[in-house]
């Protein structure tokens, strides 16, 4: 058995066997990868922590000694002595004197800080440094203390005076171990009363006091420590420091206070902050070194996956061929029994299955599906009884009997019922879909109109017909009653009683017919008469017979709607008197429409007509400019799907109303364009008037009105509301302006100018010029 064989097998029950061995292999592969998942994490969380805690044990042993060299610095600065030394007044003399007493103090803090290698404090004032049993000037304490010739005397005095106040710093120890450097803690002095700098505290450690701590961590995991301070400087490591660990170290600056940060290229840093100092202790550890049990847990776990998929394939293998043996000579057996055996889905159980319950559960199945669909099949055949499609093969009556419908005389009538609120009605069945809530109205007007047929001794069977209720009716055996009176009766019954519901209800009725052929003419005239809901309105009851005894009266056929009447409605839309075009058009459909009997035909022709009239209108107004068909795509659409001649009367109103207004505008446009044009070439004018008589001192607002025959109060208030300034302001202004233009190119006195530009009085002009200027004239004339 190979792989083609399985494809072809796919459906087998082989292949499901092989599908459920590989599930079960599947579920420890995931637990597998899980576990590998978490023992990862796991491991990665116990090297961090194994990590953390080393460089805890660093910062620990290194905070001690810094401990030491902080309280130490603090002791010197605040010593008394000290304090007398840097800022008193007395005499040299007393000075030394003072300065002797505090080098003998120093000598005590040497005893009880035997692990500070170095401190002294620097005396500016004397230029001296004050040392353990000596006082020596700076340029010999510099000899004697920091000369290893990697610092300059010039750099040593520099650190002092300017290095950042309790920081760490390196300097070089004479006295230190390789290499010839220490941390230092250095502290400046208060100012003294002149502003001057007193003196600097220096605490000293040597390099080798920190080594051992950090030699065991890195010893433990081949990992590179270092400390930083304040601006992440390297003040000491374990290893040289190459252009690498310095740019890993700056990523320090961007980050807050964390335990770890990994990912540093081919290395894993871990940070953590003193808690005594603002110093750093960074550990650097290779990438490899500290993956190393990760990978190892890793290869194994992949190891373990592929040794259990090769195993599992063997023994899937083999139990595969012994189970199926036995499942395939069955299989066989059957087939060879039964040719015919149905093998489609390819699964041998499933065969077998099939094969043994077959013969036994045939006739229960069949008897079922007769009984479910027994409804269906009894709506499909009725339905095709009245649409004339009944099948010639079965007789009626077997038909009937078949699905316990008992005829009980030859004569039928049918009845149409036509929901009108569907969308309100479905508002008001919550929590139902579409579906069920159909089913629901179904069930609930088939109740009702079966039951009040049966009250007038008729039978009725009522079945869904093209998004409407039918009732095919079967007259009793009566001869005392009216047979239309009973139709009516049930239809007009059934639409009181269902509006308790919330159905409203248009019927119709058919006519009387004999025979079981006869149905298909009374479903017929049924639908007809419904089709008449567009004239007579919903929630009525048509009959057929009344329907055809109006139309045998030939007088009321007609069609009114004259060429001249048409013209008066365009003349009327185009001038947008509603009014007057609205009364014309409710004339000529109340001519039409108020007839006991009107063609359908005829009907839909006068309403396009009506609809064509109002687009006349439009067009003639030059609708081609503004669009205004255009942007109303659906009237016509609005209308043809209105169900009665009620609702699309009362769309054409609301689209005559809209094609008044639209015309209305249209005209007010039109006359609002022209006055719009009037205005500006008369405030043209009188300002081209004012332009040339500005110099007259009797222009004023009402010598202009009298020049253009208009009252002065009038055509000031059009010029304000054409140009938004006043016409008096625009006299002056323009006065001004031309007085100004004067000023600068003319030698003429103020009250000269003030003639020239239409003013008597010299003290009126500038009055005024100061006014729209805020400077008198004769500063103005200075200024230029």
């Amino acid at each position: 058995m190979n792989l083609h064989m399985l494809w072809k097998k796919r459906k087998s029950i082989i292949f499901t066997w092989l599908i459920s061995y590989s599930a079960v292999l599947f579920i420890p592969m995931i637990m597998s990868l899980i576990i590998y998942s978490q023992s990862s994490e796991a491991l990665k969380s116990e090297i961090h922590r194994a990590n953390d805690s080393l460089l805890k044990q660093v910062r620990y042993s290194i905070d001690t000694q810094i401990d030491l060299m902080k309280r130490l610095n603090m002791e010197i600065s605040w010593n008394t002595t000290l304090q007398t030394l840097m800022y008193s007044t007395k005499p040299a003399s007393e000075a030394q004197f003072l300065a002797f007493q505090l080098v003998k103090e120093l000598r005590t803090y040497q005893t009880s800080y035997a692990t500070i290698d170095e401190f002294y404090v620097t005396w500016d004032q004397e230029s001296s440094v004050l040392r353990p049993g000596n006082v020596r000037d700076k340029r010999t304490a510099f000899e004697t203390i920091h000369n290893t010739g990697t610092l300059r005397y010039e750099q040593w005095l520099d650190t002092m005076n300017n290095a950042p106040n309790n920081e760490f710093v390196l300097l070089p120890h004479v006295d230190a171990a390789s290499p010839q450097s220490s941390i230092a803690h250095i502290t400046h002095l208060p100012k003294d009363l002149n502003g001057k700098q007193a003196g600097t505290v220096v605490v000293m450690a040597d390099m080798q006091r920190f080594q051992k701590a950090m030699e065991s961590i890195s010893l433990f995991n081949g990992g590179q420590i270092l400390i930083l301070n304040h601006d992440n400087q390297v003040l000491m490591s374990n290893l040289p420091v190459t252009d690498k660990e310095n740019v890993i170290v700056q990523q320090l600056k961007d980050a807050d206070h964390v335990n770890s940060l990994s990912g540093s290229g081919n290395l894993e840093l871990f940070y953590t902050q003193s808690e005594i100092s603002d110093l750093k202790y960074v550990l650097l550890i290779p990438s490899n070194t500290y993956w190393q049990k990760a990978e190892y847990v890793r290869k194994f776990t992949y190891i373990s996956i592929v040794i259990s998929i090769m195993g599992a394939g063997v023994l899937t293998w083999f139990f595969l061929r012994r189970n199926y043996s036995p499942i395939r000579q069955l299989v066989k057996s059957i087939s060879d029994r039964n040719p015919l055996t149905d093998r489609v889905d390819g699964n041998e159980l499933h065969l077998i299955q099939n094969e043994i319950f077959q013969t036994r559960d045939e006739k229960e199945k069949i008897a079922q599906q007769l009984q479910s669909h027994h409804h269906i099949l009894r709506s499909n055949m009725l339905s095709r009884l009245m649409k004339g499609k009944m099948d010639t093969l079965i007789s009626y009556e077997e038909a009937f009997q078949s699905f316990d419908i008992e005829l009980i005389s030859n004569k039928f009538a049918v009845i149409l019922f036509a929901v009108e609120n569907h969308e309100t009605l479905h508002s008001n069945l919550p929590g139902m879909d579409l579906n069920e809530r159909r089913k629901l109205i179904q069930f609930i007007i088939t109740n009702v109109v079966e039951e009040l047929v049966g009250q007038r001794y008729h039978a009725g069977y009522v079945v869904e017909m093209d998004e409407m209720m039918a009732c095919l009716i079967n007259f009793g055996q009566t001869e005392t009653s009216d047979l239309n009176e009973d139709l009516v009766w049930v239809a007009s019954e059934a639409q009181r009683f269902l509006i308790r519901f919330r159905m409203d209800l248009t019927l119709s009725i058919g006519g009387i017919h004999k025979s079981l052929p006869g149905v298909a003419v009374a479903y017929q005239e049924a639908i007809d008469a419904m089709e008449y809901k567009l004239i007579i309105g919903k929630k009525e009851i048509i009959a057929y017979d009344d329907l055809r005894r109006d139309a045998d009266d030939k007088s009321q056929l007609g069609y009114y709607y004259p060429l001249q009447v048409e013209q008066q409605i365009i003349n009327l839309i185009k001038v947008g008197d509603f009014s007057q075009a609205s009364s014309f058009m409710n004339d000529v459909t109340e001519r039409n429409f108020n007839k006991p009997f009107v063609s359908l035909t005829l009907a839909k022709c006068l309403i396009f007509n009506l609809v064509g009239t109002m687009v006349k209108a439009i067009n003639e107004l030059g609708e081609r400019d503004s669009g205004f068909l255009g942007n109303n795509p659906l009237w016509m659409e609005n209308i043809i799907a209105c169900d009665t001649f009620a609702e699309m009367q009362n769309e054409l109103q609301t689209l005559l109303q809209e094609v008044c207004l639209f015309a209305a505008a249209k005209v007010e446009s039109n006359l609002t364009k022209e006055r719009t044009e009037t205005l500006r070439d008369l405030i043209s004018n009188v300002m081209t008037y004012i332009a040339e008589h500005y110099h007259d001192a009797n222009l004023s607002v009402n010598t202009i009105g009298e020049r253009f025959e208009l009252k002065g109060s009038y055509i000031s208030k059009l010029f304000k509301e054409q140009t938004g300034e006043g016409l008096l302001d625009y006299i002056s202004k323009w006065r001004i302006e031309q007085a100004k233009k004067m000023m600068g190119s003319r030698k003429e006195s103020i009250s000269e100018i003030a003639k020239l530009v239409g003013y008597n009085e010299a003290a009126t002009f500038i009055r005024v010029f100061k006014k729209y200027e805020g400077i008198t004239p004769g500063k103005f004339k200075e200024m230029g």
